[in-house]
């Protein structure tokens, strides 16, 4: 299984603990971890940090306790994607000392622009209809590096520039083990991985709360002192991991219904035909009952006669 590592911003008003401006987004931010299962597409945790976090900031013990985790529930061996701002010597290091398989993007520097520079040429002969990609194979090591690392150098032709893009990857995967032929489009998967993150935005919209002043009483009883001084940012974190256990919940639904329909849906589109629909409750001999309204009822009952046929027995095992 592959874990995609990441990180985003979630914009607040107001000044709670842990919100704080950031440059880069160039706004008042949480800035979580977020980790998903790239074969399936779910949400396998996520960490709320502050504003002022830098990417890789926690990004090694949070990315361990995923990886333990999903090898002792889903899978014997997890590999970890991810992007450049996690890929510091720290991080890579612990995953190599812990036997996790990696690959990330790494920055342009100015080492990495040298070693570069003699294969930023066009191969001889006349340029094909479309654009060209070549990869090249090297051993690099960080100045605040411990080791030698295998790296990935891309070029590619872009349609209308002159001069050619470049980016590197840097894996503890060996060429035997993985070619470079093949790490590029593994690496490049990530961007289904920013779509199960767009669509968190999107569809859950996870709000956190602008309150900054603590609680000194829950349920008539006074609040150590200590406690208190975090708690405005427990309760949002409670509140991210909420909106992730929903988001899992609307993917399970999204995903026995495309299977049941046979068609593809977004989160909005499940949101909007299966959740957001005319229904009333009725209280009787102790059960609920929810009645929804007839245009939705027939695509409902595929979905569950879809759900009733999952053998949740053999899942659990």
């Amino acid at each position: 299984m592959t874990l995609d590592v990441d990180s985003f911003p979630i914009e607040v008003d107001g000044h709670q603990p842990g919100a704080e401006y950031n440059g880069h987004y160039g706004g008042t931010i949480f800035h979580p971890l977020i980790a998903t299962a790239a074969e399936l597409g779910d949400i396998l945790d996520v960490k709320l940090r502050p504003g002022t976090a830098h990417t890789a900031e926690g990004g090694l013990n949070f990315i361990l306790a995923v990886v333990k985790a999903a090898r002792e529930k889903l899978c014997q061996v997890a590999a970890v994607r991810m992007d450049a701002g996690f890929p510091d010597d720290e991080t890579l290091s612990g995953l190599e000392q812990e036997g996790i398989p990696y690959v990330a993007h790494i920055k342009n520097n100015a080492v990495l622009d040298k070693m570069a520079e003699p294969f930023l040429k066009r191969p001889v002969g006349r340029p094909s209809h479309e654009p060209r990609e070549w990869t090249v194979e090297m051993i690099y090591k960080a100045a605040a590096g411990t080791k030698e690392r295998r790296v990935v150098l891309i070029v590619s032709e872009r349609p209308g520039e002159l001069f050619l893009h470049h980016f590197w990857l840097v894996t503890s995967w060996t060429e035997a083990e993985k070619s470079a032929d093949d790490l590029l489009p593994h690496y490049r998967q990530r961007g289904t991985a920013e779509g199960y993150f767009g669509e968190l935005m999107d569809a859950i919209r996870p709000a956190l709360s602008s309150n900054k002043r603590p609680k000194s009483h829950y349920r008539g009883r006074r609040l150590p002192q200590e406690p208190r001084k975090n708690l405005s940012f427990w309760t949002n974190e409670v509140r991210l991991i909420l909106a992730a256990l929903a988001y899992n919940l609307a993917h399970a639904v999204r995903s026995v219904a495309e299977t049941a329909l046979g068609i593809g849906m977004t989160l909005v589109r499940v949101g909007d035909r299966f959740l957001r629909v005319a229904s009333r409750l009725t209280l009787h001999a102790r059960r609920v009952i929810v009645i929804i309204a007839d245009d939705v009822r027939d695509r409902w009952d595929k979905i569950w006669r879809a759900m009733r046929s999952l053998d949740f027995a053999a899942v659990s095992r």
